[in-house]
Order: C-alpha cells, then structure tokens, then sequence
C-alpha cells in the first residue's frame, strides 16, 4: 500500500483564489484551474465583469467547483460577496490573466469591481500572470505599474513571446498554465524557506562609466540573470540586498535594492554591506576600466580621431574574496574564448568558493535573453547545466549555495 507520503499531492489542504480579468487569455484559465485542482488545492474564482465576455462562469464553476464570485452582491437575495473574507481565506491570491487595465488599478488603489477590492484587502502572497499586446506591456506605465506592484511584494509570472491576440509577435503573451501552476507551488512550498535568518548580497546589471554628461562606457547586460537569483533567494527566505545597476527590471518580491551607477558606487554599495552578510553572489556586469578625465561638458566632434584615457576600476570581487572569511562568495564568469581555463583562474583568484561560467559562443545564452546555458565550476569539479530558463539556474545556483551555507 502506497504510503501518505507518495499520494500526496503537491497542493494538498492549499486554498487558492483564482482571479481573471478581461483578456482573451481568459480562456488559459480553464486549464490553470484544472491544473490547480489536479494538486490538490481547493479553488475559488473571482471574475470582473467583462471576463465573462471571454469565458463563461459555468465553464469555471465546473472546473472549479465552486460557485463564480462577480459582483459585491447577488441581486436576487442581497447576499453578500465579502472581499474581506475571501482575502482571509486564501493562501494565495492568483490573478491569472492580469490586463495592463487591472494592474494599473492595483497599483494606484482602484478599488471598482470585486476582484480589486479582494487585492486590498488580501493578506496571502498575491501572484499576477499579465498578458496584453506588446506595445502594452513594453509602455512605460505599464513597467512602472509592475514596478510598484513587485515594490510592494506582489510576484509577477513574466509573460512569454510569441504571437498575440493582435496577430503580431513579442512579449506580452500570458505564461503557460504549467508555469503558473509550479510558480504557484513553489511560492506555497514552505521547503523554501530554508534560507531563513541568512542575508545575503547580490550584485546584477551593468554599470555605467560616463565620459561627458552625454556618453558613457557601458555594456549589453540586462541584469535578468542577477535579478532571477536575487528574486529565487528571497523566495527561499533569505534577506537579500540588491545592488544593481541600471536596468527596467521590476524588483523581485522580498527584496531591499541599491541602484548604482557606476562601478565605483557599486564597489561602494557591495564592500559596505558585505560585512553583515553571509554571503554575496557577484553577478553584476561591472566595468574593468572607467575614463580618467570625465568631461563636465559635451565634447564635440573634432575633425580628426578621439583618444579617451582609462583608469582600472576597483574590482569588487578580489576586495570581498580578500574580506571573505566564513562567508560564502560567488562569482561570474561570461567568456568568449578559453573559457574554462579564464573561469578556473578567475575562482582561485578572487577566493569564490564556485563560479558560474557562461560562453557567449553558446546559443540561448548571455546577455538579454531569458534563458541561460552555464557551467558550475568549484574546486571540487565542474558541473554543466543544459539551456534552461534564467529562473531555473537561479534556482541551481541557489541549490549549490544552500549546500556551502550548511
């Protein structure tokens, strides 16, 4: 006989509100309802009213089991739909599709149909899946909306690119089901939280080198790899402090973030805070040479070449590998030749205790892109992953940090 311990489902005794907005995503529910139930959660639907213009409240009643929540009340009996309650009840609040419309209503405090006002008064982890066409969700205000939301602890389930409702192609479609799904469970697992009581850095995106107060010296990194680890950390219940450069990333839920510029501030950011951490992930694309001479003024075009003078900037890595102590330290390594050599010389000298190798040479990975083909390299040996999402080597990365911390 099978015991407790291999029938039980992933989602077992966990309560989840699901929540769908006006979007022709709607019918993506169905299937994440399902999916949900299959775990073994007990769902309850929340729809605004112009879901139901994409799909229909029996559909999800049936698949949910439960009756639909719309409106504030029913009108044939005046019985009321309490969002305090159903925030109360849940242990997560899933609004799957999000509308560029919602979220910007949640983000300010609109509180106009049954499905805004449950958010405000939700006391569970809340997750939104947006999806809209990709002017939409590439427009600043919407950016910013999600920036907010992620400031205030809501988790986002980045949308996908591929071919839209309005018949072009790009970054707005909402994530698959499967994918909510096991965000969903991985939000609920408390296995996670096995980071608890740590603090911890991490360092992410590009810094930015100026050379007049027009032009600067910069590179390619969107700071999405530093930011997946940053946001996986936390979630595993880690204090995380990010300093990151310049980048249109929301900030991971459960996270304190430092902007910086430059490499000097992040030199600055990272050396300070390191003293009351247990640890740093160095991911951060910084700067090996920064201009001398900084021009006050723009400087014009002449007629014959430019010579611009550089300076070494502090490397951040060698003077926290020169501090380290017992605490655990991490680095980066993106190469384009001699890769395994670079990355072996790199761990020894800066005293990381593994580095994570990545080639510009391998398709899918490096800078920008949302997924990520690396190579975990400690004293012990090497360990290379297969092309996978950024999230998921977060979570390797995480793993392999997990066990130097115990």
């Amino acid at each position: 006989m099978a015991s407790d311990a291999t029938t039980r489902r992933p989602l077992d005794g966990r309560r989840i509100l699901l929540g769908i907005t006006g979007s022709i995503a709607a019918y993506k529910a169905a299937v994440l309802c399902r999916l949900l139930k299959t775990a073994g959660a007990d769902v309850r639907v929340v729809m605004t009213p112009l879901a139901k213009q994409f799909i229909t409240p029996l559909t999800m009643a049936t698949l949910s089991k439960n009756p639909i929540l719309v409106e504030f009340f029913d009108p044939e009996n005046g019985a009321w739909n309490s969002h305090v309650a159903l925030g109360e009840w849940a242990d997560c609040y899933l609004i799957a599709p999000a509308t560029a419309n919602t979220l910007a209503k949640m983000a300010t405090g609109v509180a106009d149909n049954l499905l805004l006002t449950t958010y405000l008064s939700a006391r569970c982890p809340v997750v939104v899946a947006p999806a809209m066409d990709l002017d939409m969700y590439a427009h600043e205000a919407t950016q910013q909306n999600l920036r907010t939301l992620a400031a205030r602890g809501v988790r986002i389930v980045e949308p996908e690119e591929g071919e839209l409702a309005s018949g072009l192609q790009g970054k707005g479609r909402m994530a698959e089901p499967d994918r909510i799904a096991a965000f969903v469970g991985g939000l609920l697992d408390e296995k996670k939280k096995t980071l608890a009581g740590k603090r911890l850095i991490v360092t992410a995106g590009a810094t930015i080198e100026a050379i007049d107060p027009v032009r600067f010296i910069s590179n390619h990194s969107s700071g999405k790899m530093g930011y997946a680890i940053a946001g996986e950390l936390a979630a595993r219940g880690a204090a995380v402090t990010l300093v990151t450069g310049r980048t249109s990333l929301p900030t991971p839920a459960g996270v304190e973030r430092v902007d910086v510029l430059s490499a000097a501030e992040m030199y600055e950011a990272a050396v300070g805070a390191f003293d009351a951490s247990d640890g740093a992930v160095m991911c951060a694309a910084v700067a090996d040479y920064t201009p001398a001479h900084v021009s006050d003024t723009k400087i014009k075009k002449g007629d014959g070449g430019l010579t611009i003078e550089l300076r070494r900037t502090r490397d951040i890595a060698a003077e926290l590998g020169a501090r380290k102590g017992d605490r655990v330290l991490v680095g980066f390594a993106l190469e384009t030749d001699d890769e395994e050599a670079h990355a072996e010389a790199k761990l020894t000298k800066k005293n990381f205790d593994f580095i994570v190798l990545n080639s510009l040479r391998d398709p899918g990975a490096g800078f920008r892109g949302d997924t990520n083909k690396v190579t975990l390299i400690d004293r012990a040996g090497r360990e290379e992953l297969p092309l996978m999402s950024k999230r998921e080597v977060a979570a390797r990365i995480a793993d392999k940090l997990e066990t130097i911390l115990k």
